[in-house]
């Protein structure tokens, strides 16, 4: 590169976003750094060819049908569209041929036709499938309705078009989709400032760490997975191409008086892959029940993974860490270990009984005498540029190159270096890094990877997480068959729930370019902080991925500004601990914020412990029946408007609701209840719902509401597990689920069936069991009436 080549590149690079920050470099750094971003510039010219000419084209007329086991095939002039039905109610349909495997959000083999389910005309010259749950009718133009069985239409997908290059290559795709005028939306992986995504253009694609935000925000986590809830029923759509595109998602309106409804629509752009979903219907737990048997059931973490864990540093950090939550008696579980620590930070761990999380990354520096980079040299281990070579990323270094672990062969060889590298000493992994699915200055088209039938990075892109953590996953299960694995991602696609959970960090963390200090933890501009990480969390739990939480943020927090303040730090603590994933750090600890956010955090992390074994029956329920640990408040009764328009508050489980604090200066909130007598659990004043209600949210602690027949497994005072149960309304009966901690390995775990009645002004407690209905073994403590307390 000549002098005028590297000045020219300077200057137009400058002229891009956020690449002024060259002007501070020093100048040997800004040379290194327009030398890179010149060389990225450059790797696209052998990337894949451009498209040119494109030609577009529709399905056309129906031209006949052959009828197949669960459905059939149905062709068009310029077209065919192939659908089945499944044995458990879920719909196929694949147009060009398009099959339903190879698929990177499926769980294992396809499900068995449903053999009741056949092809036969419907009226205008269509074609329709019909089976007890679902029926499927497609027009003779090519528009698929998803009915219920007694005929209301949830959603109406038009004709798809195509744009498909003269020369040949992939074609991109559009499809626009109807549903009922009361419709909303949920789901994409949390991609909104609130669980219900409202109007706008969602991008499907991971575009860096950070928390999910709404349209085009940043997130590493994705998924064209939709949830839509409507008064006649709940179904889920999952669009099965990791490709990039977007969502243009528009609520419709119900006319008023002689007006017309307004259908809600979604227009959805791929960028390439084959144009396939699948759609479940059903009640909400029917939809994530039948989802997670597609997509694979949820992995269960060990149980100490449910208690506190700390986002830590390097070894110096770590101990610092460690030895102050031990001296101010405050829970801890477990710490994430970056870069190694010795000897030294493992026997202090060990002597505060904390286990210690190794912090990996998928990127391998590129460099020789590096043995894992000559390894993998040696095995052609890493994706691959244009003109075969290694491709490299890294948004400030570029000397980076990253493991093709889409390949079978490559994700078996780094997922037994991810296991060695997470050391003996070592409880778990996380993968912080994003490798290519989060570098958003690495060119796309320039990474190819090679997995089966070959490909390139545009369409392994969004998939390379959940691939990464597959790959963690296996490798631990190798080096400890014994063992249940723990691993985390920070990026990952449909599916990724079978390898581990999803870590996400806080609005206002200044980690990834895109955060500072004009955004504060409370709200930023578009994205508010603590709001955000709810929605991810509901969103995540929607597509399947029950195992999530936020933390480790707070870049902002030793700064000036709400997001630093004591009060925020308290509140961000407060809103995770009822969250699955429970994390701290990353900016100051409580005792570094006064004596009121210490207090305020021992008795939250007290709670968090005494909670538990809840925590632990909702991992495995979530794994049985597919069912999130944290759910919307609209989950029992999707037919509640009111309900599905609520984002600040959520269940755990189906016994608590948190209505968590998301704004400065509050100490008393509206919460929104769901049918049925609803505790404050500190106070025990009862509230009956639906409703709308006022409750006390002083600084020390935030609204949590008990429903009333719910048994909740606790730890007591003794640390065995106790039932906590909440009366029922006279005349009423409740229940519960609770299951035992089976240990950290493979044991079966064993579901505990609880019967809960109101009788005679007593609160009778049952086991239910296979042989019949006992007075259960465990102790119980009724709560909720004053003269039931003790009582069974």
């Amino acid at each position: 590169m000549d002098g005028c080549e590297l000045v020219c590149s300077v200057r137009s690079l400058r002229r891009l976003r956020g690449l002024g920050r060259l002007r501070g470099f020093g100048a040997r750094r800004g040379l290194r750094a327009a030398r890179r971003l010149w060389r990225r510039r450059r790797t696209d010219v052998w990337g894949p060819a451009p498209r040119g000419a494109e030609r577009a084209r529709v399905p056309g007329p129906v031209s006949g049908a052959e009828a197949l086991p669960g459905g059939g095939v149905v062709r068009f002039a310029r077209s065919e569209l192939r659908i089945r039905i499944a044995a458990g109610g879920a719909v196929f349909w694949g147009w060009d041929g398009a099959g339903p495997e190879p698929s990177y959000g499926l769980g294992g083999p396809v499900p068995e036709a449903d053999p009741r389910a056949g092809l036969e005309p419907d009226t205008d010259g269509g074609w329709r499938v019909v089976s007890r749950r679902v029926t499927v009718a497609v027009s003779r133009y090519g528009a698929v309705e998803v009915r219920t069985p007694g005929g209301v239409v949830l959603r109406r997908d038009l004709p798809p078009r195509w744009w498909e290059p003269v020369g040949g290559g992939p074609a991109r795709w559009l499809l626009r989709t109807e549903v009922a005028a009361d419709a909303r939306f949920f789901g994409l992986g949390g991609r909104g400032p609130g669980p219900r995504l409202r109007d706008g253009t969602y991008h499907l694609g991971n575009t860096g760490q950070g928390p999910a935000g709404g349209a085009d925000g940043p997130g590493a986590v994705t998924m064209p997975v939709q949830m839509v809830v409507a008064d006649a029923g709940t179904h889920l759509v999952f669009h099965d191409t990791a490709w990039d595109g977007r969502v243009a998602l528009r609520e419709g309106a119900e006319g008023g008086g002689s007006g017309h409804d307004r259908p809600g629509t979604a227009a959805l752009r791929m960028e390439g892959g084959p144009l396939r979903c699948w759609v479940v219907v059903g009640t909400p737990a029917r939809v994530l029940a039948r989802w997670s048997r597609l997509s694979g059931p949820a992995a269960v973490p060990p149980s100490w993974a449910l208690g506190v864990q700390h986002s830590g540093g390097g070894g110096a950090e770590v101990r610092r860490v460690v030895a102050g939550y031990r001296e101010r008696g405050l829970p801890l579980s477990a710490v994430h270990l970056a870069g190694g620590g010795g000897a030294e930070t493992g026997r202090a761990a060990a002597e505060a009984g904390v286990r210690l999380v190794a912090v990996v990354d998928p990127a391998v520096r590129a460099e020789r005498g590096n043995p894992v980079y000559e390894e993998g040299r040696r095995l052609g281990a890493f994706v691959r540029d244009g003109r075969g070579r290694g491709g490299r990323g890294g948004p400030w270094s570029g000397g980076y190159v990253y493991p093709d672990v889409t390949d079978p062969a490559v994700r078996r060889w780094w997922g037994g270096l991810c296991a060695e590298w997470s050391g003996a000493g070592s409880a778990g992994v996380v993968l912080a890094g994003n490798g290519p699915s989060g570098e958003p200055g690495a060119p796309r088209s320039a990474w190819q990877v090679p997995a089966g039938r070959g490909g390139d990075h545009r369409e392994a892109r969004n998939a390379y997480g959940s691939a990464a953590a597959r790959a963690g996953y296996e490798g631990l299960r190798r080096l400890r068959p014994g063992e249940r694995p723990f691993l985390l991602s920070r990026a990952g696609w449909a599916g990724m729930q079978r390898y581990g959970g999803a870590w996400v960090g806080w609005a206002g963390e200044d980690r990834s370019g895109w955060a500072g200090d004009e955004r504060s933890g409370w709200a930023g501009d578009d994205w508010p902080g603590l709001r955000a990480a709810l929605s991810v969390v509901l969103g995540l739990g929607l597509c399947g991925v029950p195992f999530a939480g936020a933390g480790g943020g707070g870049g902002v927090a030793g700064r000036s500004g709400g997001g630093g303040s004591p009060e925020w730090c308290l509140r961000r603590l407060q809103l995770g601990a009822y969250l699955p994933l429970f994390l701290t750090g990353g900016g100051r600890e409580p005792w570094e914020s006064g004596p009121v956010v210490l207090d305020g955090a021992r008795a939250v992390l007290r709670e968090r412990e005494r909670l538990r074994p809840y925590l632990v029956t909702l991992a495995h329920v979530a794994r049985l029946t597919g069912s999130p640990c944290v759910r919307p408040v609209w989950w029992g009764a999707p037919e509640d408007r009111a309900l599905r328009d609520c984002g600040d508050a959520f269940l755990l489980g189906d016994a608590l609701l948190v209505a968590p604090v998301l704004e400065p200066g509050v100490e008393r909130r509206a919460v929104r209840l769901p049918r049925g007598r609803w505790y404050d659990t500190v106070t025990g004043r009862s509230y009956e719902g639906p409703g709308r209600v006022v409750v006390e949210a002083p600084p020390e602690r935030i609204p949590v509401l008990a429903r009333g027949g719910s048994v909740v497994p606790v730890r007591g005072a003794d640390g065995g597990v106790e039932l906590e149960v909440w009366a029922p309304p006279a005349g009423r009966k409740g229940g519960g689920l609770v299951v035992p901690d089976p240990g950290d390995g493979w044991a079966r775990a064993e579901v505990e069936r609880y019967a809960v009645r109101s009788a005679g002004g007593r609160v009778v407690v049952k086991q239910v069991r296979g042989d019949g209905v006992v007075v259960p073994v465990r102790p119980v403590r009724v709560r909720g009436t004053a003269a039931g307390e003790g009582q069974r």
